[in-house]
């Protein structure tokens, strides 16, 4: 078996060498048709385009992407052509939680306004979407949840339309796919219709694709005051991100939400379980994050703490120092644990 890996992915390379005759590395964005012509398997990131242009008369017969999202997948000609496909459902939902309590622990602080009695509308509620959900709830914030499909799945009593959503929260965040047609399409999903519709002039956070937000409606917003504030992980045309956007927004990073050590080993071990399944194999090896250099956390109170554990005004500041290292910031993103990985003691 040849295979061709993201080198960026981490965790993955004993794994995949035990099993692999022979392992190429590669910058997601370098992959190219000439280096998949041999291959058997691709495990790559959202930066690889997967479809025709690079695919066609290859030997490629499985991709697995190590992460949640696949729209960089032509998955119609994939399974068209006998390749199959697999993605990470989840594999960083708990990172992505992570993110925004983080985000939500500084807005409060920033606005002085407690969070607990604020109403929350999550657009989109799969596996992140309902990991935010679960811990918006923990922290006293009610919960609106906004999602066609499993509304029309389910039954609408769980779920509010997106105009009542609009009406009635005080912070949104962004949890969809990104989908361009069919029955419901994500692109542009916030855009200027859905601001004029806002009442309470809310936090918005997007963590999900850069694409659901129009990105001059959502300045255009932000100016105007229909949003108080802005927390953007994720932007339209990455890495060539929007500097108006950069500068209107609060917290401002470089898509790395998800980012944690937690859910990177996450996605790297659902890839490689899914390659050994393709090929009839055993996996050979556990994945698991490194253990944190200091995992004893002291703090005066709770919110203290995880800001201690992940503050996102590091990444922030990283990237506003210099927006063009956008790539090499989350190619070389430090290790960045869960708060399941410490042992925090309060000292209020």
């Amino acid at each position: 078996m040849k295979a061709v890996v993201d080198d960026k992915i981490p965790y993955i390379r004993q794994a995949i060498e035990s099993v692999a005759d022979e392992v190429t590395y590669l910058p997601g964005r370098e992959i190219s048709r000439r280096d998949v012509a041999d291959a058997d398997v691709l495990i790559v990131r959202t930066r690889t385009r997967c479809d025709r242009d690079l695919l066609h008369g290859s030997r490629v017969q499985m991709i697995a992407t190590a992460t949640i999202g696949y729209d960089h997948i032509d998955t119609a000609w994939c399974e068209a052509n006998g390749i199959e496909w697999t993605n990470c459902p989840g594999c960083n939902a708990a990172s992505v939680a992570q993110y925004v309590q983080s985000a939500l622990i500084l807005l409060s602080r920033r606005h002085h306004r407690p969070l607990r009695g604020m109403t929350m509308g999550i657009i989109g509620v799969g596996n992140v979407g309902s990991r935010v959900a679960e811990m918006a709830a923990g922290m006293g914030i009610d919960v609106l949840l906004n999602d066609p499909p499993r509304a029309e799945a389910e039954g609408g009593g769980t779920f509010v339309t997106l105009g009542e959503l609009a009406g009635r929260a005080d912070i949104i965040t962004l949890h969809t796919p990104l989908a361009r047609g069919g029955k419901h399409p994500t692109y542009h999903l916030a855009d200027a219709e859905l601001f004029a519709q806002l009442e309470k002039k809310p936090w918005l956070l997007n963590t999900s694709r850069g694409e659901v937000a129009d990105t001059g409606a959502l300045i255009d917003a932000l100016a105007g005051g229909r949003i108080a504030d802005a927390v953007i992980d994720v932007w339209e045309h990455e890495p060539d991100i929007d500097r108006r956007l950069l500068a209107a927004a609060y917290l401002t990073t470089p898509h790395i939400a998800g980012y944690s050590a937690d859910g990177k080993a996450n996605a790297s071990r659902m890839a490689m379980q899914a390659v050994c399944r393709h090929f009839g194999i055993a996996m050979p090896c556990t994945i698991e994050p490194p253990a944190p250099p200091c995992p004893t956390v002291t703090a005066p109170t709770i919110d203290d703490a995880l800001l201690t554990i992940y503050d996102p005004r590091r990444d922030s500041d990283a990237l506003r120092q210099d927006p063009t290292r956008f790539e090499w910031l989350r190619g070389n993103y430090p290790m960045r644990r869960e708060a399941g990985a410490y042992n925090i003691i309060l000292t209020k």
